[in-house]
């Protein structure tokens, strides 16, 4: 599926678009339907960055390490058909989808345990991946939960 948005690829189940944080909204045929509600992500992607610092804001306070946590596994139909891709080589889709779909999973973790604490940004993002079993993938998604606001706004002590 396409982002309607930024055009990125993402997973036929997903709710927002991990690349710009737009929601999604799948089509259906027949006659038209009113939008589902989209529900609210914990925290605003845009505030999330893998970089020490945001632009634009400064620093109020640091809440503490945050994370989420996801292990996915394709099918056992899924891991058949991708060893056999493996043979021919290229793009194997069906295990691109699982860690597509673990990346997304982990991610919205990691904005619903900084939105907990509070957190209006999280600095400092990464992803871990390891290959807990033969075709099981661990995503561990992380960051520092923090505070932010906008430059030159002064602050009551």
């Amino acid at each position: 599926m396409q982002c309607a948005t930024c055009d990125a690829t993402i997973p036929s189940d997903a709710r927002f678009c991990i690349i710009c944080g737009a929601p999604v909204s799948r089509a259906t045929t027949g006659k038209t339907q009113p939008m589902a509600n989209v529900p609210a992500i914990a925290l605003d992607p845009t505030m999330v960055t893998s970089a020490f610092t945001l632009p634009g804001f400064r620093i109020v306070r640091s809440l503490g390490i945050v994370r989420g946590l996801t292990v996915r596994s394709a099918s056992l139909g899924g891991q058949i058909v991708a060893g056999f891709k493996s043979l021919v080589g290229g793009n194997i889709r069906t295990m691109m989808n699982v860690c597509e779909h673990a990346r997304t999973d982990a991610f919205l973790m990691t904005l619903e345990h900084a939105a907990q604490l509070g957190a209006n940004a999280i600095i400092s993002f990464g992803y871990d991946t390891t290959e807990i079993a033969q075709g099981m993938t661990e995503v561990l998604a992380y960051g520092t939960a923090v505070i932010v606001e906008p430059e030159g706004k002064a602050t009551s002590s």
